[in-house]
């Protein structure tokens, strides 16, 4: 590279003494440390060039490590006074590198690493992290194999950063049987090897292996603990979230704000609202940092957990609030169906001068579905492209064909499909799919039906959707077909299950089981239940019974689906008054969301349900959904 032109300021520079150079290197390196511009750094090195200190390495690496790590650094000069160094050591190298990674310039870190090795220069035990970054970020699986033999080649065998750091390079590169190799020659496995390999198994799905690993740790402090706990929920086995979360805090482990955003979603997940609350009021009382990041995630488990005013509440209170808590609250407010109210929310977001993103763009758009508002979705699709310069992605055109189809606009919807810039996927085509269905348009469902199967093969409700069309029209042949050809490629219809809490214990149910404790006073609370909204008008629906394979098996009578079975527990164990919360894994059907507007006039009860796509309050024999669902 050609030879810089290093400036030398003239203003006032620290003054000389007559003692060595490098004494007075010493005097100024702490000095150095306290520098926090470019134009103060040129000062001091302006002063070691005078000292005749300009090659250096202690007094020029300074220089470097403040332009290539400082935020308020330059990196392009680091480089020029690199240049300048004749024989540069491991540290001035190092600092480099680490400058590159900060840059998201990995290649350029390995390339240095090789001019490093090239000059004959050794690295240390701090090369080797900074290189088996790069090779990671750059997915450099070559070259991250042959760092790992320099490691071993230059006697770090034993150093616990470097190997731990291998490990992680192994899992990022899905080598997991290469990551365990490193992991049990290590002389001294440390918290960090075992949670980085545990982190690794659960990243690739291995859930079972990372518990194993788990299990063997001598010592757990709150990092592993939460890896695990995350391990869990990230793979919906909420269940076992909770599980081993009773278990560390039996075991007296302090509740770090990792575990509790942890658990915050696994609570989301299951609906458990008052092991929630719980856990909110741990977070206050303990005084655990409430960052954006977990205020976001108190927000969405109370949204998710039926209980808005509580969400509402916390965001209201926070001081800052970051754009993913008001994204959460739009969001929430939407799959409640007050999409006025997530407009609102959104208007504030703007007079408050947060720029909203595509998320929130979405969750507008989605609360405009789920409250049937048509102009509204129209002109904020508009808004969104116009005024804010976001183009619109696969999911805004799902939301506007969704609240186009539902509004029964079925050319509308099917011409902006048409129209979109990209090709559209199954989220997209299922939404006209399912509008199709509610308005009885045989023909465009079909269409739309086959192409949509051909799309995800393996979803059994795209294949059950198109049936019940089908079945609708009366084309028993088709629907005949339908079941074949799930049958012939295996697919497989998920099971429908309700849960709901009670007493801080999540209870499951699935259609006309019988594996509860209490299932015989169960079953009797449910005939009861059923009898009394018969004798003021209840109805059953049976069409589905014919053919409607999506809601819950059909060999199960109707009146044993899973949230009926939910909500006869829940009024066999509450008081009268008392609001009842039940979560269900797919989508409420015809008969048990009419059966529910009954039983919570009869009842006097609020039943709220989270079904698969969004709430249901039921009150005083009305729906908050107004029946468009």
């Amino acid at each position: 590279m050609a030879m810089p032109q290093l400036q030398v300021l003239q203003s006032s520079p620290p003054s000389l003494s007559l003692s060595s150079p490098k004494t007075q290197f010493l005097k100024f390196r702490h000095q150095l440390e306290s520098c926090s511009t470019m134009a103060q750094l040129k000062q001091y090195q302006s002063l070691f060039i005078r000292l005749g200190l300009s090659a250096d390495n202690d007094a020029m690496g300074r220089i470097i490590k403040f332009c290539a790590v400082s935020p308020n650094g330059n990196l392009d000069y680091a480089l020029q006074v690199f240049d300048t160094i004749p024989n540069p050591d491991a540290f001035v190298y190092n600092t480099i590198m680490r400058g590159y990674l900060q840059s998201q310039l990995p290649r350029n870190c390995i390339l240095l690493y090789l001019q490093m090795l090239e000059e004959y220069v050794e690295p240390n035990n701090f090369t080797f992290p900074s290189v088996i970054r790069a090779c990671c970020i750059d997915n450099a699986i070559g070259e991250g194999k042959q760092v790992h033999a320099h490691i071993l080649k230059f006697g770090f065998a034993a150093d616990g950063f470097s190997l731990n750091n291998l490990i992680h390079m192994y899992v990022n590169f899905q080598s997991l049987d290469e990551a365990k190799r490193v992991f049990d020659k290590m002389p001294v496995q440390d918290v960090v090897s075992w949670t980085t390999l545990i982190t690794g198994y659960s990243q690739w799905g291995l859930v079972d292996e990372a518990f194993e690993v788990f299990e063997l740790m001598p010592e757990k402090n709150s990092v592993s603990w939460n890896a695990m706990i995350a391990s869990y929920v990230q793979s919906n086995r909420f269940h076992k979230a909770f599980s081993l979360f009773n278990r560390m805090r039996a075991e007296n482990v302090v509740l770090d704000k990792f575990v509790a955003a942890s658990m915050l979603s696994a609570c989301t997940g299951l609906g458990a609202l008052e092991q929630g609350k719980w856990i909110h009021r741990y977070i206050d009382k303990s005084g655990i940092e409430l960052d954006p990041k977990l205020a976001t995630t108190i927000i969405d488990m109370y949204c998710k957990c039926g209980c808005l005013e509580k969400a509402f509440e916390v965001f209201s209170s926070l001081p800052d609030k970051g754009i993913s808590s008001w994204n959460c609250m739009i969001g929430g407010l939407a799959m409640h169906g007050k999409g006025e109210d997530a407009i609102k929310i959104f208007m504030e977001m703007e007079r408050e001068m947060i720029a909203p993103d595509n998320i929130t763009f979405l969750n507008v758009l989605s609360a405009c579905a789920h409250s049937g508002l048509v102009e509204e979705g129209r002109y904020y699709f508009r808004y969104m492209i116009d005024i804010h310069a976001i183009e619109p992605r696969k999911e805004h055109f799902g939301c506007m064909v969704d609240l186009l189809g539902r509004a029964g606009m079925l050319e509308e919807a099917r011409k902006l499909i048409d129209e979109m810039p990209m090709s559209p996927d199954a989220g997209v085509l299922g939404a006209l799919l399912g509008a199709c269905k509610i308005h009885g348009n045989i023909e465009l469902g079909e269409q739309v039906g086959k192409r949509v199967i051909e799309l995800e093969p393996g979803n059994s409700g795209r294949y059950v959707l198109l049936s019940n069309l089908y079945a609708n029209a009366g084309r028993w042949e088709d629907v005949a077909n339908m079941r074949k050809l799930m049958n012939d490629r295996g697919v497989k219809k998920a099971p429908g299950f309700s849960m709901i809490e009670l007493e801080g214990v999540v209870n499951e149910f699935i259609a006309g089981g019988r594996a509860h404790p209490e299932a015989k006073a169960i079953y009797a609370k449910l005939d009861e239940m059923l009898e009394s909204i018969r004798l003021v008008g209840y109805v059953p629906d049976t069409d589905g019974l014919l053919h409607d394979l999506v809601e819950e098996e059909r060999e199960n009578p109707l009146n044993y689906h899973s949230e009926k079975l939910a909500i006869a527990y829940g009024l066999l164990k509450t008081k009268s008054g008392e609001t009842l919360r039940i979560s269900k894994n797919l989508r409420v059907c015809k008969d048990c969301h009419q059966a529910s507007k009954f039983i919570s006039k009869i009842f006097d009860r609020e039943i709220i349900v989270r079904d698969r796509n969004r709430f249901h309050h039921f009150r005083r024999g009305e729906c908050s959904c107004k029946d468009y669902w």
